[in-house]
C-alpha cells in the first residue's frame, strides 16, 4: 500500500475508538491492521509519538512499534536499527508521570525487544541505566522489568545462544541493577514507584540473574518482607511483594545448597503466620490468598529435604511449613485452600515413590487434617436449592477435591477415611454436612475391599431405604456413592436387585437421572453375569428413559449393553436386536422428515439416537465367537447398517451427524469382529461416494477401523477402498494452507495408513499408496497439531521398523524390500523435513515421537551406508540470529548418528531446537 497521510491515520484511529457505528469500527480496524503490516508504519508510528495529539493515537503508535520490532525488524537496514533505538529512547525519556501505563509498557517492550535482537548493543543494561537513571526513573523501571521477561518470548525466536548471552549480561549487571533499585526504594515515598521496583526485582529473580548469596543484603527483598508483615499495606503492593518472595523461594529450590540462607529465608517467611491471621480477622481475602501462595511455595521449596530427613528418622526445620499450609487449608474460603493442592500432590508422590511405612505414618496426621478440612469446604450452602453443575466454579472445586483425595488417601488408608465419615454421619448433623461426608466417602469407595462387612452394608442399606423427600443433593451423592461401591455389590449378589430397583426409580427424577444412569453403568459393568438376569428391567428402563438427556440416555444404554453381553449366546442376538430396534425406530422416522427440522439435542436430532446405538455396541463385550458360528452382534449390526447408511447420505453435509454415524459403525464393527467382513463390499462401495461428496475425516478413521477389524479377510475390496479415498484426501491437503486447515484429515489419513501397514503390508506398500503417504508426510511433518503429528510419527515409525527389523519369513522379507524401496526414494527429503520440523516448527512436547522416528531413520542410514542427516543440517537456515553454529551442528551430527536410545535422541533434538527458537 502507498503511504497514507497523517490526517487519514488520525481519522481511522478516531473511528476505531470513538465511532459508535460497529461497521465503521470494523473497517477502521482492518485498514489500520494493513497499515501496521506495511513498511510505512515505522515512520507513521514515530510521527504519531512525536506529535502526541491524543492518548489513543499514542497507544496505537506504541503498540505498532512493539509489534514491528517483534515481528518485522528485518525490514530495516542495520543503520536504521540504531536510529530506531535512539528514537525509542527519546520517546521514553520524554514520557511523563501522566503518560498512560499502557503506552509506557508498549514502548518499553519495543525497546527491550530491540535490545534483545540487537547483538551489536553489547552493554544494553548498563547503557540503559546511564541513559535513564537521572532523566526518567519510572521509564527505566519499566524497561528493566520487561527486559528479562522478554528473553523467553516465543515471538522473538532469539535462539539459545543469544538467550545465554543476554542472561550472562544480566548476571554481570545484577549488582548495578540491585544498587539502582536499592537507591530508588530508599529515596522514593511513592507507592507506584515501590510497586515498579518490586516487580522489577521479581523479573530479575525469575531469570536467575540475582545471586542467591546476596539475598540477605538485598534491600528490595527486605522491603517485600516488610510489606508482607504490614497487614495495612495496599493490596497491589502486597500482591507484588508476595510474587517476589514466591519467585525467590522457587529459585532457592533449584539452588538449595546454602543452609544459612535457607534457614534465614524460612524463618522470615514462617514469621508471617501472625500476619495471615490478622488478614483473616480483618476479612482481607486478597492478602490471605497471598500468604497462602507464599506458605505453599515455602513448603514446596523444602519438600524434598523434608521427606528425605523424615525417611532417615530426622525432622527438618522446614517441617513446620506443612503446618502453615494446613492453616491455609482451614481458611473459610475454598479458593484459599485450593492454592495448596499442588503441594499435597507432590507430597503424596514423594511418599509413594519411597514406599516406606514409617515415612507414610509420619505424614498421616497432615493428611487426616487435610481431608477433614476438605470435607468442610465441600459442603453446599444450606439454603441452596440447585445442584452444583458441571462448569460451576464450586462443582469444579469439588471435582479437584475428589481427585486430590484419591491421590493422597493411601497415606491414611481408604477404610480409615470411610470409617471417619461414617462416624460423622451418626451424629445429628445438617443435610449439607451429611452430603459432604457422603461425597468424601464416594471419593474413596472404589478402594474399599469388596469383602468389607462392618460399615459398607449399613451405608448401602441406608441408601436403599432413603426417603424420597430427602434433599435432592444428598440423594444424588448417595446414588453416585452406590455406583462407586459396584465391586462390593458384585461380591454381594443379594444387593443387586434392590440397587437396580432404587436406581431405575431414580431415573424418573430429572435431577437424579444422570447420576442414576452413571451408577447403573458402573454396577452392570462390575456385575455383568448377575445383571444379565435383570435385562428385562433394564430394557424397560431404557424404553422409559427415551426422554432422558443425550448423555444420560447413552449412559443408560451402556449399562444395558454390559448386561446383554453376559446373556447366553442363543439369547443375545434377539435381545440386542430388540434393544437396537428401539433406537432405530425414531431414526427411520427422521429419515422421512425434512432435514432442516433438526434441532440439536432433541428427539429430532439423529445424533441422539446414533449415540445410543453406539453405546449399545460399545459395551456389549461379547467373547469372540467361534469361526463356525455367526457373531451374535451381526444380526443387530445388519439391522443398523441400512438405516445408518441412509442417515449418512441424508446428512452428508453435517459434520456432527457424520462423525456420530461413523462412530456408531466403528463400535458395531469392533463388536462383531471378523464377522463384519460380510459388510465389506457394501461399505467399500458407499464410503468412497460419501467421502468424495464431503471429505469428512471421520470416514477415513472408520475405514481404518474396518481394516483393523477384518484385516486380510477384506480382500481386494479393502485395497480398492484405500485407492478410492487417498486421492481426495491428498487433494484436500495439497493447497498452501491445506494441512493447517485440515489437521483432522492428516490425523485420520495416517491412522488409516497405519492400519493398512499393520494388516495388509504387502498390498499397501506395493499399490502406490505408500509413496503418496510419504510425500504428504514430508509436507505434514511441520504441522504443530498434537494428534496429527502423533499419527504421522506412528506411521513413519512403523514403516521404519518394517525396514529395520530382521525378517523371519518370506513375507517379512518382501515387506522389508518394499519398505527399503520407499525409504530409498523419499528418505533424504524425509530426514530434512523431520529435522526442520523439530528445530523450527513443532512444540517441545512433540519432539519425543520425532526422536523415535529419527533414531530408526539414523539406524537405517547406517545400515545402508548413507548420511542424509549431514545434508539436512546444511539445509537449515543460517541467515538469522537464532541458528546453530557450525560447531554446534557438527556436535549434534556426531551424537545423533551414534544415538542408540530414544531418550538420547530426544534430548539432542530438544537442545538443538532451542538454538533456533
Amino acid at each position: 500500500m502507498e503511504a497514507p497521510s497523517m490526517d487519514t491515520v488520525y481519522h481511522a484511529i478516531s473511528a476505531l475508538y470513538d465511532n459508535p457505528n460497529a461497521t465503521e469500527k470494523e473497517k477502521a480496524s482492518i485498514w489500520l491492521g494493513e497499515v501496521q503490516k506495511s513498511i510505512h508504519s515505522w515512520k507513521i508510528a514515530d510521527q504519531l509519538l512525536q506529535q502526541k495529539k491524543d492518548e489513543q493515537s499514542c497507544y496505537f503508535a506504541a503498540q505498532t512499534m512493539r509489534s514491528k520490532v517483534q515481528h518485522n525488524l528485518s525490514e530495516l537496514p542495520s543503520e536504521a536499527v540504531v536510529s530506531l533505538r535512539d528514537s525509542l529512547v527519546a520517546h521514553l525519556e520524554n514520557a511523563s508521570s501522566g503518560t498512560s501505563n499502557a503506552i509506557l509498557t508498549q514502548l518499553s517492550l519495543a525497546l527491550a525487544d530491540l535490545a534483545l535482537q540487537m547483538q551489536s548493543w553489547q552493554s544494553c543494561v548498563s547503557d540503559l541505566i546511564k541513559l535513564f537513571s537521572h532523566k526518567n526513573e519510572f521509564a527505566l523501571l519499566e524497561i528493566l522489568t520487561v527486559l528479562p521477561q522478554e528473553i523467553d518470548s516465543t515471538n522473538l525466536k532469539l535462539g539459545e545462544n543469544r538467550r545465554e548471552e543476554i542472561k550472562n549480561e544480566l548476571r554481570a549487571n545484577s549488582n548495578l541493577v540491585c544498587l539502582f533499585l536499592k537507591e530508588s526504594i530508599t529515596t522514593s515515598q511513592n507507592s507506584q514507584i515501590a510497586l515498579k521496583i518490586v516487580k522489577c526485582m521479581t523479573s530479575w529473580i525469575q531469570v536467575r540473574a540475582i545471586n542467591i548469596q546476596d539475598v540477605p543484603q538485598n534491600a528490595v527483598i527486605g522491603f517485600c518482607l516488610q510489606v508482607l508483615r504490614d497487614h495495612n499495606s495496599i493490596n497491589l503492593l502486597h500482591d507484588a511483594a508476595s510474587d517476589c518472595i514466591c519467585a525467590l523461594l522457587h529459585c532457592l529450590e533449584e539452588n538449595n545448597n546454602n543452609e544459612e540462607i535457607e534457614s534465614l529465608l524460612f524463618d522470615s517467611v514462617a514469621s508471617l503466620e501472625e500476619c495471615y491471621h490478622m488478614a483473616v480477622a480483618h476479612e482481607e481475602e486478597e492478602k490471605a490468598v497471598n500468604y497462602a501462595k507464599v506458605f505453599t511455595e515455602l513448603a514446596e521449596t523444602f519438600l524434598e529435604k523434608i521427606v528425605y530427613c523424615t525417611a532417615n528418622g530426622r525432622v527438618h526445620f522446614a517441617m513446620r511449613s506443612l503446618e502453615l499450609a494446613l492453616v491455609c487449608v482451614g481458611h473459610h474460603d475454598y479458593e484459599v485452600a485450593e492454592i495448596t493442592f499442588n503441594l499435597w500432590y507432590r507430597l503424596s508422590e514423594e511418599v509413594y515413590q519411597r514406599d516406606q511405612q514409617p515415612l507414610t505414618d509420619a505424614f498421616k496426621p497432615h493428611i487426616e487434617r487435610l481431608i477433614e478440612a476438605l470435607a468442610r469446604h465441600c459442603q453446599l450452602e444450606p439454603d441452596n436449592t440447585k445442584l452444583p453443575e458441571e462448569g460451576d466454579e464450586f462443582y469444579d472445586f469439588r471435582m479437584k477435591v475428589m481427585e486430590l483425595i484419591k491421590d493422597v488417601v493411601f497415606i491414611v488408608g481408604s477404610s480409615a477415611v470411610f470409617r471417619q465419615m461414617f462416624a460423622a454421619l451418626q451424629a445429628d448433623i445438617s443435610w449439607e454436612q451429611t452430603e459432604a461426608a457422603l461425597f468424601i466417602m464416594q471419593a474413596v469407595a472404589k478402594n474399599i475391599l469388596p469383602d468389607e462387612e462392618e460399615y459398607v452394608p449399613k451405608v448401602v442399606e441406608a441408601i436403599l431405604s432413603m426417603p424420597e423427600n430427602s434433599h435432592v443433593a444428598v440423594r444424588r451423592t448417595c446414588i453416585l456413592l452406590l455406583g462407586e461401591l459396584c465391586e462390593w455389590v458384585e461380591r454381594h449378589p443379594s444387593c443387586l436387585q434392590p440397587c437396580l430397583h432404587t436406581l431405575v426409580r431414580a431415573l424418573q427424577h430429572h435431577s437424579l437421572a444422570p447420576a442414576a444412569a452413571t451408577a447403573l453403568q458402573s454396577i452392570c459393568k462390575a456385575c455383568r453375569a448377575q445383571a444379565a438376569g435383570h435385562v428385562g428391567t433394564l430394557v424397560e428402563a431404557a424404553r422409559a428413559g427415551e426422554a432422558l438427556g443425550a448423555g444420560a440416555g447413552a449412559t443408560l444404554l451402556r449399562a444395558l449393553a454390559a448386561a446383554l453381553g453376559a446373556l447366553p449366546p442363543h439369547q443375545l442376538p434377539a435381545a440386542l436386536q430388540h434393544a437396537a430396534a428401539v433406537q432405530l425406530q425414531p431414526l427411520r422416522q427422521l429419515l422421512h422428515a425434512p432435514a432442516h427440522d433438526m434441532t440439536k439435542g432433541t428427539r429430532s436430532d439423529p445424533v441422539l439416537w446414533l449415540d445410543r446405538l453406539a453405546a449399545l455396541f460399545r459395551d456389549v463385550d461379547v467373547p469372540p465367537a467361534s469361526v463356525a458360528d455367526p457373531h451374535p452382534c451381526m444380526p443387530a449390526l445388519n439391522d443398523c447398517w441400512p438405516v445408518i447408511r441412509d442417515v449418512m447420505k441424508k446428512w452428508v453435509s453435517e459434520g456432527r451427524v457424520m462423525e456420530r454415524a461413523c462412530r456408531c459403525l466403528r463400535f458395531g464393527l469392533r463388536a462383531a469382529g471378523k464377522s463384519s467382513a460380510a459388510l465389506v463390499p457394501e461399505l467399500c462401495e458407499v464410503l468412497p461416494q460419501l467421502y468424495n461428496e464431503r471429505p469428512h475425516g471421520c470416514v477415513l478413521y472408520l475405514c481404518g477401523v474396518l481394516c483393523d477389524t477384518v484385516g486380510g479377510a477384506g480382500g481386494e475390496a479393502l485395497l480398492a477402498l484405500l485407492l478410492a479415498l487417498m486421492p481426495r484426501a491428498l487433494q484436500l491437503l495439497q493447497p498452501p494452507d491445506g494441512l493447517r486447515d485440515n489437521p483432522d484429515t492428516v490425523d485420520d489419513l495416517f491412522r488409516l495408513c497405519i492400519r493398512y501397514l499393520q494388516h495388509v503390508p504387502v498390498a499397501f506398500l506395493s499399490c502406490g499408496a505408500a509413496g503418496g503417504a510419504l510425500q504428504c508426510a514430508c509436507r505434514a511433518a511441520r504441522l504443530d497439531h498434537r494428534d496429527a503429528n502423533s499419527s504421522l510419527m506412528k506411521f513413519l515409525y512403523d514403516l521404519l521398523r518394517a525396514a529395520n527389523d530382521t525378517p523371519t519369513s518370506d513375507q517379512q522379507q518382501q515387506i522389508q524390500g518394499l519398505a527399503n524401496e520407499a525409504l530409498s526414494m523419499y528418505g533424504e527429503e524425509l530426514t530434512f523435513a523431520l529435522l526442520e520440523a523439530a528445530t523450527l516448527h513443532l512444540h517441545q512436547y512433540m519432539l519425543g515421537e520425532v526422536g523415535e522416528v529419527l533414531l530408526e531413520l539414523a539406524a537405517w542410514q547406517r545400515a545402508h551406508g548413507v548420511d542424509w542427516l549431514r545434508a539436512a543440517l546444511a539445509r537449515l537456515p543460517r541467515d538469522r540470529a537464532a541458528a546453530a553454529t557450525e560447531q554446534q551442528c557438527w556436535h549434534f551430527h556426531q551424537y545423533a548418528v551414534r544415538a542408540e536410545k530414544c531418550k538420547e535422541m530426544t534430548r539432542l533434538l530438544r537442545d538443538f531446537a532451542r538454538l533456533y527458537r
